[in-house]
């Protein structure tokens, strides 16, 4: 008999449905259980996070600061300033919206814990790095890799990579799970968990409104570049968006984004160049879900989120973004490091994180695939042009 896959959503929502029952009348002391769990988890997650950035981070500047071609460096940018323009927009749309939304319905309820419930006892696992130090790191080697031709190094580096990505697919995804069941179990006891998921549903409406300006935004770019009818071209990329939507997964969706991307007219070449490449470093989607996501909740908390703070923030996640490895929920995992480094978010924030993250991950997936199509016009037409100049001039 074939065997019935439980993916990672519906295990993450069934951990937050299960919290929310368990919390009206589980006993304290299974509460404590889990507490206890949570708090071991959290302070080995807090270890990984700066391994998580070098594992990750330096092999993937290594690879793209030593690939070579003018066409390289030109579909990097673009897709790097789409996902920092991604999450700048989602920043600004909730900057507007989010803080009358999280005052009407949290209706003056703190957020802080009503009462710490303690755990039966702790285990301290100290980083080996700070984050900053991590990332850093990261960019110094990564960057001595690719052009001291370190070869010896970058093999290091890849089989780290290996390792690290064998332990957020084998330990830390499996284990997310009961990690958000303790979470919305925790915040059930205290009397949160309502008033935390009204604010969420309203903030995913606005997500998914966000999620379809930004395609058409996207493919209105290319359009003009292109001179075609931009809904057009995003009308023949649903198949992709749909794939996408089913799948979460970026990687599993390259043929058909490469198919319907050759059907707008991009040449073999270049979308078997770009389609690929841009399914590892373009992030869009992704990117404005974590943006509005981290400024929800650094409302809720009463955490700063002014402008500047979110654009070191943004700048930096859009790097790290590069470095998701090809799991489900790789990319929120990638942006621990800047969410802990710069917006200063806790254990328990990060769960939340995850939590929400995971919830919308095959709309963020299907955004980040379906515009890859749009930056494969952009980069198309750009070399093509530049052939047309080069033959006039000889």
């Amino acid at each position: 008999m074939r065997k019935i896959k439980f993916g990672l959503l519906p295990r993450v929502i069934s951990a937050i449905v299960l919290g929310v029952i368990c919390g009206q009348f589980m006993s304290m002391g299974w509460v404590r259980v889990f507490v206890t769990f949570n708090g071991i988890f959290s302070q080995f997650l807090g270890f990984m996070i700066p391994l998580i950035i070098v594992g990750l981070v330096t092999p993937a500047i290594a690879d793209i600061g030593s690939g070579a071609g003018k066409m390289l460096l030109v579909t990097v940018l673009i897709a790097y300033l789409d996902t920092v323009f991604a999450g700048l927009l989602s920043y600004g749309t909730g900057s507007l919206f989010f803080p009358s939304m999280v005052n009407q319905s949290a209706a003056g309820v703190q957020v802080e814990k009503v009462r710490e419930i303690a755990p039966y006892f702790s285990i301290n696992i100290p980083p080996m790095l700070d984050v900053m130090a991590a990332l850093v790191f990261s960019f110094m080697t990564g960057l001595g890799i690719a052009y001291g031709h370190a070869g010896t190094l970058k093999n290091v580096f890849d089989e780290f990579k290996e390792i690290i990505s064998k332990t957020i697919s084998a330990v830390l995804i499996p284990l997310l799970p009961l990690y958000i069941f303790g979470i919305f179990l925790n915040m059930t006891v205290n009397g949160q968990a309502y008033h935390i998921m009204i604010i969420f549903a309203k903030i995913i409406c606005v997500i998914i409104a966000l999620h379809i300006f930004i395609l058409i935004y996207q493919f209105c770019v290319a359009g003009a570049v292109s001179k075609r009818n931009p809904f057009k071209l995003l009308w023949r990329m649903l198949p992709a968006y749909m794939t996408a939507l089913g799948t979460s997964s970026s990687a599993a969706t390259i043929p058909v984004t490469l198919r319907q991307t050759i059907g707008n007219g991009v040449s073999e070449e270049t979308a078997g160049f770009t389609v690929p490449l841009c399914a590892t470093i373009h992030m869009s989607g992704s990117a404005m879900k974590i943006t509005a996501c981290a400024l929800t909740i650094a409302i809720l908390n009463g955490m700063p989120h002014s402008f500047p703070l979110f654009l070191n923030f943004i700048m930096m996640l859009a790097i790290c973004m590069v470095a998701a490895p090809g799991v489900p929920g790789g990319a929120i995992m990638a942006a621990l490091g800047p969410l802990a480094a710069i917006l200063g978010f806790g254990a328990d924030d990060q769960a939340l994180m995850i939590a929400l993250y995971i919830a919308m991950d095959s709309f963020g997936t299907a955004c980040n695939v379906t515009g890859d199509g749009a930056i494969a016009i952009v980069v198309e037409r750009i070399f093509r042009n530049r052939k047309k100049s080069v033959v006039s001039a000889g």
